[in-house]
């Protein structure tokens, strides 16, 4: 397993491994709504690479991308010290580590760049995620009640976060 920074030559690869990830029912994107172009991906993906505190990486199993992790830093004097995470896996690749390499490896990234905090958001019935993200060292801070409505049903959110 490889663990990278995206590249502009993977914006293709990366659509597609986010559209399946969406079809796990625990994404913000319900299955088949993402409508994000190629070039849109590539402008995303040049986007986070040119700010300071933001970064993309992805896992690479056997040429494959298999997972990624994005942190959003904040852009302010009181959050720059923070960064808000995004992961994924693609299902046929889930329970081989790749979603605790991806988190090791934005720890690293957060110690370089400086952060003190790490916080995401997480379905409350994602347990696999939620004992995942524990497991890495987050707490629960709170919970979102009725944040997202799935299937017509509202749904809540943890709020997670982890002090470097």
């Amino acid at each position: 397993m490889i663990i990278r920074p995206i590249e502009l030559n993977d914006a293709e690869e990366f659509l597609e491994l986010n559209k399946r990830i969406d079809e796990s029912g625990f994404m913000l994107h319900e299955p088949g709504e993402r409508k994000t172009t190629v070039e849109q991906q590539k402008q995303a993906i040049e986007r986070t690479s040119s700010e300071e505190r933001s970064v993309f990486f992805v896992a690479e199993i056997d040429g494959q991308l298999a997972g990624f992790i994005a942190a959003f830093g904040g852009k302010m004097r009181r959050n720059k010290h923070s960064a808000y995470l995004a992961l994924g896996v693609h299902d046929v690749f889930q329970g081989q580590g790749v979603a605790t390499k991806l988190i090791e490896k934005i720890f690293e990234w957060a110690g370089e760049t400086g952060l003190t905090r790490l916080e995401l958001t997480v379905i409350k019935d994602n347990v696999k995620a939620v004992k995942l993200y524990q497991k890495m060292g987050f707490q629960i801070e709170g919970e979102k009640v009725h944040s997202l409505m799935i299937d017509g049903e509202p749904a809540n959110e943890y709020y997670m976060y982890k002090l470097l």
